[in-house]
């Protein structure tokens, strides 16, 4: 497992390649120049704003607070998880995704963004 690790912004993540790390894109996260999407995995739905993820964050009973002025932060009472992200959602980054992921198992799932939707099992 090559790379090192970078904290920026209050956020930890894994670089490969540091010295480009400046010039990636802010949906790749430096992996390769592919840019990633999340995925509703039920609906094959892209998270492609924040309407979107508020809704399906909504739908499995993620409650929204609204006490920062940067972040978007969401909070599911049976748990003490808090999904934190950029107010901008251009600045929606990868490390936010697999965040999202893991809080919301086999709900949410990063893809390429070239690849094709996968039809969701019935």
């Amino acid at each position: 497992m090559a790379g090192v690790w970078v904290f920026k912004d209050g956020i930890v993540r894994r670089v490969e390649n540091p010295g480009s790390e400046e010039s990636s894109s802010a949906g790749d996260g430096g992996g390769g120049g592919r840019r990633k999407v999340l995925v509703h995995v039920p609906s094959g739905e892209v998270v492609a704003s924040y309407e979107v993820l508020e809704r399906r964050l909504r739908e499995l009973g993620w409650e929204r607070y609204l006490t920062d002025p940067c972040l978007l932060q969401f909070h599911q009472r049976s748990t003490v998880h808090l999904i934190s992200v950029p107010r901008d959602f251009s600045k929606f980054k990868l490390v936010h995704m697999y965040d999202i992921v893991v809080k919301t198992r086999n709900v949410f799932e990063v893809r390429d963004a070239a690849a094709p939707a996968v039809s969701p099992a019935i």
